[in-house]
């Protein structure tokens, strides 16, 4: 198939396990598409172990590889996604809780990514290294997923900014730090493999790099849709920075993931204020918010469809079990120590550390960085251990983490 028949593939499979789930479960769409795939593809697999002869799942195997889901999220999805995220988050309340976001996507991220990796190595054997390259990718948490469950649950907003900072921020630089780990527990003779010299280097330019590169291309942008009142046209030039902005970024080696969540910041907040009327501002918000839900749809419905790649052998579903637990609790220490930090110095929400534990849902990005790695001995171990805790995350804490935010959630007061 090429890319055109995949793509409708996908928009149809999309469609109706969204409306199974709409007529029947009533789930958070996403989550509900997720399951539907998931159902299904647990379906066509007890299938053809009854009728082995019509090769089902062996065939969907092979379209499912086929996809390189690592890819379609890195080099496209993930960049849209980011924008769409970072255009509802207003650069006034982000500044507030800027210390506690700054905290956890930098210390958080690093505590999450040695606490999983030191776990991961002693419950499985694997090395060191490509065991901290495992506490990496599942450091970065799905900003879209848990924003679109804990909206619904009346937050103050001063939490709503704080998990849609880090989630936002998170992303970027988990996928940083494990580029850099990548490079030294993998390297390949360039920047990336010259020891912690190189992967400094590298954590600078990616990081610095992406993030100058956001604020250029927004602000740049910006002064362009001052100039123009054509609200389908300053739409296009919208979908224009994020699509070309995040090819630029990885064709100069420098972290798209910050520089889509830089320019959709820029652009969300100065650019709606001061650059956009209120008719071209309405027509942004209302593509964005589409774009936002069809390829959230289309990514749920990936990561359930992906369970044909997972290997389910015994020791690795004793592995992924425990790698649930791991993950926990690497994600309240990355929560904790930052809120403990800065605990004598501003007041925080009520259970603050509860809902941002249990509201840090993994998701397609894990999925894709782990699919991302070089073949080794390692990688079907991690690629079924990054499954469950994705699913673990998605459906059990995205089902209940609302319900949780909305029994402990208050008013800002000291922890």
């Amino acid at each position: 198939m090429n890319i055109l028949h995949i793509a409708s593939l996908l928009v149809v499979l999309a469609g109706a396990f969204g409306a199974v789930n709409y007529l029947f479960l009533k789930l958070p769409s996403a989550i509900g598409i997720l399951i539907v795939a998931l159902a299904a593809s647990f379906g066509l697999m007890v299938v053809d172990a009854f009728l082995p002869a019509l090769g089902l799942a062996d065939e969907i195997r092979g379209g499912v590889r086929g996809i390189e889901f690592d890819e379609a999220l890195l080099e496209g999805m993930l960049g849209l996604l980011l924008f769409a995220g970072a255009l509802h988050v207003k650069v006034a309340d982000l500044k507030r809780e800027w210390l506690l976001v700054l905290l956890m996507a930098t210390l958080g991220v690093g505590l999450s990514t040695t606490i999983a990796g030191l776990g991961f190595a002693w419950i499985t054997g694997t090395p060191l290294l490509v065991a901290l390259v495992f506490g990496a990718l599942i450091s970065p948490t799905d900003p879209v997923a848990v924003l679109g469950v804990l909206r619904k649950a009346s937050l103050p907003r001063t939490l709503e900014t704080k998990i849609a900072g880090e989630s936002l921020f998170n992303d970027g630089v988990g996928y940083v730090v494990f580029l850099v780990l990548v490079g030294i527990a993998f390297p390949t003779g360039d920047a990336h493999g010259e020891g912690l010299g190189g992967a400094a280097e590298l954590f600078v330019r990616e990081a610095f790099g992406g993030a100058a590169l956001g604020a250029a291309l927004g602000w740049l942008t910006y002064r362009i849709m001052r100039r123009i009142d054509d609200p389908p046209l300053e739409v296009l030039i919208t979908l224009a920075l994020a699509f070309g902005g995040y090819q630029l970024a990885v064709w100069l080696h420098v972290s798209a993931p910050i520089m889509a969540v830089v320019a959709g910041l820029l652009i969300g907040d100065v650019g709606t204020k001061y650059g956009m009327s209120e008719e071209t501002r309405a027509h942004v918000d209302t593509f964005w918010t589409l774009i936002d839900e069809i390829l959230n749809a289309v990514l749920f419905l990936l990561i359930g469809v992906e369970v044909f790649a997972v290997a389910f052998e015994a020791s690795y579903v004793v592995a992924g079990l425990a790698a649930i637990a791991l993950h926990l609790l690497a994600r309240f220490v990355a929560v904790v120590v930052p809120v403990v930090v800065l605990k004598p110095f501003t007041g925080f929400e009520d259970g603050i550390t509860r809902i941002m534990t249990w509201g840090g849902l993994k998701g397609g990005i894990s999925v894709a960085l782990v699919l991302s790695l070089p073949d080794m001995e390692w990688k079907p171990l991690m690629l079924t251990c990054t499954y469950f805790v994705v699913l673990f995350s998605i459906i059990v804490q995205g089902l209940t983490v609302g319900r949780l935010a909305t029994r402990v959630g208050a008013a800002p007061t000291m922890v």
